[in-house]
């Protein structure tokens, strides 16, 4: 007789029997992994709230934490690089910034915020 399996068995899951209980065989990640940053938690909180199977298939394959330090190594880089090239482009310089700090936090504060919706638009709401 052919015995169906559980979306968990299939992907590769085993359980271990306790008494008359088949309990699932899981483990938390590695010891001194290193921890998801700002985007990583918020793609989290995206994938939970918007695509829940999508959340529930890499959390039980053991890909979901790999896949949030990616999106957020790859936001830090994303920000640093469009910070950058919008200051550049826009003339905020170090030059600005002895002349005159607070047009210079203004600018940069607005730099800062734009290339933020863009990352957040390209990479972790996507």
């Amino acid at each position: 007789m052919k015995t169906l399996k559980s979306f968990y068995e299939q992907n590769g899951g085993t359980y271990t029997q306790v008494g008359d209980v088949l309990l699932p065989n899981l483990s938390i990640g590695e010891d001194g992994q290193q921890p998801i940053g700002k985007y990583g938690r918020m793609r989290k909180h995206y994938l939970k709230e918007q695509h829940p199977v999508l959340y529930s298939e890499l959390l039980l394959s053991g890909k979901l934490y790999p896949h949030l330090l990616e999106i957020d190594e790859a936001c830090d880089g994303r920000m640093e690089l469009l910070t950058c090239r919008l200051a550049e482009q826009e003339g905020v310089t170090e030059a600005l910034k002895a002349a005159d700090q607070m047009e210079w936090v203004r600018r940069m504060n607005s730099i800062r915020n734009r290339a933020e919706e863009i990352v957040l638009h390209e990479l972790v709401y996507c």
